[in-house]
């Protein structure tokens, strides 16, 4: 990943699991951009049960919730962690 490229969270308004990961990620400094999954039934089909979901927008690479800060930041610099996709 860039530092033009933010990761993309996938998640739905009123998600308080989704508030957590963006105060985590915001706490580490850590680039993202939001993308809700509910104006999208392509999306809502892929992610609707899973959210919140972070992806590398290069490699694809997908993180599912639950996972803590630690593997979050493993996740973004690149290095396996459970819950990768």
């Amino acid at each position: 990943m860039t530092a033009n490229e933010p990761l993309i969270l996938y998640s739905r308004a009123d998600c308080h699991l989704c508030d957590q990961v963006i105060l985590m990620m915001d706490r580490a400094g850590v680039g993202w951009r939001p993308v809700d999954i509910d104006g999208d039934p392509e999306l809502v089909r892929l992610y609707g049960l899973h959210v919140p979901v972070l992806k590398h927008p290069a490699s694809g690479r997908e993180l599912y919730y639950p996972f803590n800060e630690e593997q979050m930041l493993k996740f973004v610099k690149g290095g396996d962690s459970a819950g990768c996709g």
